[in-house]
């Protein structure tokens, strides 16, 4: 039987190797916009393995870790967006 730690760690794997993938697409996009998605997908694949560790390890002070990163990456969204509105010009 498979206990919650295991299916812990392996959630963790997997939150990785789509770190790697978002990681390709960062390095090869084709475009601007692909790039930028790809670099907030790994801070919400980020955040996730951070909740997930601190599950793990019963540490729930690296949720607030969690949220800034989250705060962080909204922001940042939000900056690039705004970049691209005022680059297309009216």
């Amino acid at each position: 039987m498979i206990g919650m730690t295991q299916i812990a760690w392996i959630a963790l794997l997997v939150m990785s190797l789509a770190v790697v993938l978002a990681f390709v697409r960062l390095a090869y996009g084709p475009t601007l916009s692909d790039r930028v998605i790809a670099l907030d997908l790994i801070g919400t694949l980020a955040i996730g393995i951070i909740a997930v560790y601190a599950m793990v390890w019963g540490l729930p002070v690296l949720l607030d870790v969690a949220i800034v990163l989250a705060l962080i990456g909204f922001l940042g969204t939000i900056a690039f967006a705004s970049y691209l509105e005022r680059r297309a010009g009216p």
